[in-house]
């Protein structure tokens, strides 16, 4: 009877540990304790869940299809941007969804098939967008030509017009027809890699990659894992600036990324920089591109001074390299 009770209430202790252990130190526990602080109107002491992962994103995969064959050498205007994400997204497409932009491109004198061509497709797909220049003098009227038809564009860019709107791509794409959402994904694509072309560097261009993006056997947790973002050498207190315009999402620490800052550039397209020193600037704010943000460092779960360098698309980390107007020097062995 003894034994029974005894075994009985081991397995009540474990399994109030196992509570306690997912409770206090998974995500699941954290999203549990913040939504009864919310309910409850007290204060969290949970942290925020973007510490439960490596780097600062909620996920541990990569949208390779969102980025198909990123060539290595970036586009050096933004004419040239435009034009490599728009034949990145179209190539991202199901063939079904590709036939307005091939069929217009024909329309136009344009090789429908050049325009999915890896080597001639930013050159056809440029030519295609200033075509269109005249006819829909913004960037998200053009996309939204390229990827539903001219007369859907056009539709919608009179219906917005006629209501006083500003033709976005949100507000045109209220106004086409049924049956133009591949249009409307796609667009927003071309106009998140369009951003992702044009953005600068936090650190000095020829600064030392020290651990590229991509699964790697982690430094300190011992295992396979991947690694969303690149690791910059730096000196602990190099001056860190926000490669482009944007605002302040997240300014905070914790104990993996440190000290840790998150621009949202718009266009679905954000940064991090994590094992900062020090922070320079405050939720909410606003940055403009060069803007001195942080100072490098060693905070959080870090084996040197370091940047971590982080660019989602979509809430995906991508390789930023792929985003490079040329390769960075990549050190062989050594990573922070």
């Amino acid at each position: 009877m003894f034994s029974r009770n005894a075994r009985g209430l081991l397995d009540f202790l474990m399994a109030s540990l196992c509570l306690w252990t997912a409770y206090h130190h998974t995500p699941a526990g954290a999203l549990v304790r913040r939504a009864s602080a919310w309910a409850f109107n007290t204060r969290s002491t949970a942290r925020p869940l973007l510490a439960y992962y490596d780097g600062v994103s909620s996920t541990g995969v990569t949208t390779s299809a969102l980025v198909p064959e990123v060539p290595l050498v970036r586009p050096i205007s933004e004419a040239g941007a435009l034009a490599y994400g728009t034949h990145l997204a179209l190539k991202g497409l199901q063939p079904k969804a590709q036939k307005p932009a091939l069929a217009l491109a024909a329309e136009l004198g344009l090789s429908s098939e050049a325009l999915l061509d890896a080597a001639k497709g930013p050159v056809t797909a440029r030519k295609l967008l200033e075509t269109l220049e005249g006819e829909f003098p913004s960037e998200e009227a053009r996309l939204t030509a390229v990827f539903a038809g001219r007369i859907p564009a056009r539709y919608a860019l009179e219906r917005v017009s006629a209501e006083g709107g500003s033709p976005t791509l949100e507000q045109l794409a209220r106004q086409l027809p049924p049956g133009f959402e591949d249009a409307q994904v796609a667009a927003n694509q071309a106009l998140a890699l369009t951003t992702a072309f044009g953005l600068a560097w936090p650190v000095p261009e020829n600064t030392r990659v020290a651990s590229p993006f991509g699964y790697r056997v982690h430094p300190t947790l011992g295992y396979r894992k991947l690694h969303t973002g690149v690791d910059l050498s730096v000196p602990q207190g190099t001056q860190v600036h926000v490669v482009d315009d944007g605002v302040v999402r997240r300014a905070s620490e914790d104990s993996v990324n440190g000290r840790v800052l998150i621009i949202d550039h718009g266009r679905g397209v954000s940064t991090a920089y994590c094992h900062n020193s020090e922070l320079l600037v405050k939720v909410g704010q606003r940055v403009k591109r060069g803007e001195l943000i942080a100072h490098s460092g060693n905070t959080g779960r870090s084996t040197g001074p370091h940047l971590h360098y982080q660019l989602e698309l979509a809430s995906q980390p991508v390789d930023p390299l792929r985003f490079r107007r040329g390769s960075l020097p990549v050190a062989a062995g050594s990573r922070p």
